[in-house]
């Protein structure tokens, strides 16, 4: 009975009472949940932009080390954006899709691997190289105004037969390019080099360069313990650009392939003289910022990237010198020996540098001072 009359007496509680306790209490939880939703939406933008958990941008990493990039090659210090030039990119393709390609100025394509007519990326490779040349958005290109020409010659796994890549270099050539670029050679397998072959990719390099269109391939990553001798084939052609990587704080980015510029029996390697001693020319190879064909942005690693730096360089150059490119109708064999001239003279060397060095080249390509040289 008890426990009934306690019952019956909290029932009884004037309404009144409990309204004015409710009261008192609304206005308080009100701030609460107000400071909860404002600090909760904080916290989510936060985590958006720096930890970019569900690629809607690219990490602030990656957007300081574009930063950090721009300013070592001198990116900041000039205003093209490659407009009038061609270049043709070999590679494993380009997804268009990707927010920062919205703009891309895509002039021709063709699929050496699936033979579809419209452009697509298995692999992804292609379109972050991409991205570092003709990227608008959060990745800025170096040159995104170039007239785009993409040769699909490698497959979904990264691979591709050299024959294949020769077939895609001289149809480059048919499109009337100034420029070719090769991020080739930079991974374990890639267009392996097979003397037997018949025609390969120096062998189609070669050829385009004698018609003056400068071709620019990557160095290789097997820099390190790991290091067969040499810079990667088709880089290690006499006349093509090759290109080594940097860090960050642009040292010598360890994974980048060393040249032998001495000579050598087997495999045959003839001495190499100014400018022609490999690489060439170093560029951002470490945690490059760059596009994917997933519909994000990644960091990367290789002298892929560094390769495309240096084709945004000279399709700067050739913007501002038409005279140079083969759309002016002098260039030659000589002229493209004049670039890479240019290109030894301007680039920045290491401060212990004196003369070329097997691992860091002629030094870091600056594009300010290589548009001043022809200016």
């Amino acid at each position: 009975m008890e426990s009934t009359s306690d019952i019956q007496s909290f029932d009884e509680i004037p309404e009144a009472t409990l309204l004015s306790h409710n009261d008192s209490l609304r206005p308080i939880i009100g701030i609460f949940l107000a400071i909860t939703v404002i600090l909760a939406t904080g916290y989510l933008i936060a985590l958006v932009i720096d930890e970019n958990p569900f690629g809607i941008r690219p990490t602030s990493e990656a957007l300081e080390a574009q930063s950090v990039y721009q300013e070592l090659v001198q990116i900041d210090e000039i205003g093209g954006d490659g407009s009038g030039v061609k270049v043709c990119i070999v590679d494993s393709g380009i997804d268009t899709s990707h927010p920062d390609l919205d703009g891309v100025n895509l002039v021709a394509w063709r699929d050496f691997v699936g033979s579809q007519t419209s452009p697509y990326d298995d692999q992804g490779h292609g379109t972050s190289m991409a991205g570092i040349l003709v990227g608008d958005g959060y990745i800025e290109g170096v040159a995104p105004n170039v007239d785009l020409v993409v040769a699909k010659a490698l497959s979904e796994n990264g691979s591709g037969e050299d024959s294949v890549v020769a077939e895609a270099i001289d149809w480059c050539v048919d499109q009337g390019v100034q420029i070719i670029s090769l991020s080739l050679g930079g991974a374990p397998g890639l267009i392996p080099f097979n003397p037997f072959s018949g025609r390969d990719s120096s062998d189609a390099a070669s050829d385009a360069i004698d018609l003056g269109i400068v071709v620019i391939a990557a160095a290789g990553n097997d820099g390190g313990t790991d290091d067969d001798g040499d810079v990667a084939h088709p880089s290690s052609e006499r006349l093509v650009i090759s290109v080594g990587g940097t860090t960050q704080t642009g040292e010598h980015w360890s994974g980048s392939s060393t040249g032998d510029n001495n000579g050598n029996l087997f495999p045959l390697i003839l001495p190499r003289n100014q400018p022609h001693e490999k690489p060439e020319i170093v560029a951002p190879a470490e945690s490059v910022p760059v596009i994917n064909n997933r519909g994000t942005w990644q960091l990367v690693d290789g002298t892929s990237a560094a390769t495309v730096y240096v084709t945004g360089a000279i399709a700067l150059l050739l913007e501002q010198n038409p005279e140079l490119g083969t759309n002016g109708g002098q260039a030659s064999e000589d002229t493209v020996i004049q670039i890479k001239q240019a290109i030894m003279d301007t680039a920045k060397p290491l401060p212990t540098q004196d003369g070329h060095d097997d691992d860091y080249g002629y030094g870091m390509i600056q594009i300010a001072n290589l548009l001043a040289s022809f200016a």
